[in-house]
């Protein structure tokens, strides 16, 4: 067997990493060539920063799965992806779907190791099937073939035209999970059945599933044969434990306005407060911000969807919950009044922001300043 592998590995999720195995693969992996590890996707950027992973894993460049996998491809023989999906469904439904975006990727992925359903998934035979067996006799993982994971795939999931209505079945959901589409919450699963329907680019109705018409309003007009579509918590795990990063003081201190935007947030850590604008914005803001330093201002209407397991928060950030529906309207005269329809700004202290935001609320409409917005 030739040792001397260009090897590239793409990371998605924060569950493998939080269990510990992006860490050993790629460790192992680098015994048999040279390694390169990228992030594919957004959510394991806070794993990567807890675990101390970020000089070993590139998490800098913001791709798609598919877009980490084509990048590596160029200068690499073989591209391992590793994924800790719920299930073996799951699990394999996202490799389809990743692998069908590429343009035949030598892909191998490794899904789910440590589990009794733990495998490796050969997406492309091309490759040398030598390095795969030993990675797999190593790891205790089976191989399943292209032809078997796309079988299982294919009976469960795809889409359908019927006349202008496009029909999506979602595998591996369960009763009580939300529904997360292109990263904007639009529903609840109240099934382990999910089926979604478009029509004109517009979510018309689920089986399955209850519609958060307030979520569809921000998603706006989608493909659905295309769309990314997660059920769950973004990030599960029994022992998080947050990373402080220390951040240098600066003599100019500045504010960021975040408005229903979660992708956003990480291009602000440099920044000195945020004021988030709604429920799940200002919990996952809270929570990855929670690293740096960075306290938050939140503006909530206590309709949150539970989007990670326990949400950090610094002692001198704020939340403020108002009326129902009247985040979005605060949201906005905060923009207009205080930001000046700027997204940064340059402000005295966070305590004089603070005083600003709820003199402007007290001329306005009644709130509770709550302490945090999980609840056991």
């Amino acid at each position: 067997m030739d040792d001397d592998y260009n090897i590239a590995i793409v990371v998605h999720g924060p569950g493998i990493v939080d269990t510990g195995y992006a860490k050993k693969i790629i460790n192992l992996l680098s015994d048999y060539g040279d390694t390169t590890a990228i992030l594919g996707g957004t959510m394991g950027r806070t794993a990567v920063i807890d675990a101390s992973l970020e000089d070993t894993i590139n998490i800098e460049k913001k791709l798609l799965p598919s877009q980490s996998i084509s990048y590596m491809t160029k200068n690499n023989d073989i591209v391992f992806l590793l994924n800790y999906g719920k299930s073996t469904i799951t699990g394999h439904t996202f490799g389809y779907k990743v692998f069908n975006k590429t343009d035949n990727a030598p892909l191998v992925q490794i899904e789910r190791p440590g589990e009794d359903d733990g495998c490796m998934i050969i997406w492309n035979s091309d490759i040398d099937i030598q390095l795969v067996e030993t990675i797999s006799n190593i790891l205790n993982l089976p191989i399943v073939s292209k032809t078997k994971a796309t079988n299982m795939v294919e009976s469960l999931t795809g889409y359908s035209h019927e006349d202008d209505i496009i029909k999506r079945k979602v595998a591996g959901v369960s009763a009580g999970e939300n529904i997360m589409m292109n990263g904007i919450i639009i529903g609840k699963a109240t099934d382990d059945q999910l089926i979604i329907y478009s029509k004109d680019n517009q979510i018309i109705r689920m089986e399955g599933g209850k519609i958060k018409q307030h979520g569809l309003e921000k998603l706006g007009k989608v493909d659905l044969s295309t769309a990314i579509i997660k059920t769950g918590l973004l990030r599960k795990s029994d022992n998080i434990k947050p990373r402080i990063i220390k951040k240098e003081k600066t003599q100019r201190i500045t504010a960021v306005y975040l408005d229903h935007a979660a992708d956003d947030i990480y291009q602000y850590k440099d920044e000195n407060i945020i004021v988030s604008v709604g429920d799940d914005t200002t919990l996952l803001s809270s929570d990855i911000l929670y690293r740096f330093n960075t306290p938050i201002i939140g503006i909530t209407d206590g309709d949150l969807d539970k989007i990670v397991e326990e949400g950090f928060k610094l002692e001198n950030s704020i939340i403020i919950q108002v009326e129902s529906g009247y985040d979005d309207i605060m949201g906005r005269l905060i923009f207009d009044k205080i930001f000046h329809n700027n997204i940064i700004i340059e402000v005295e202290s966070f305590d004089k922001l603070k005083e600003n935001i709820l003199k402007l609320l007290d001329d306005n409409i009644s709130y509770n300043i709550i302490d945090k917005q999980l609840k056991d």
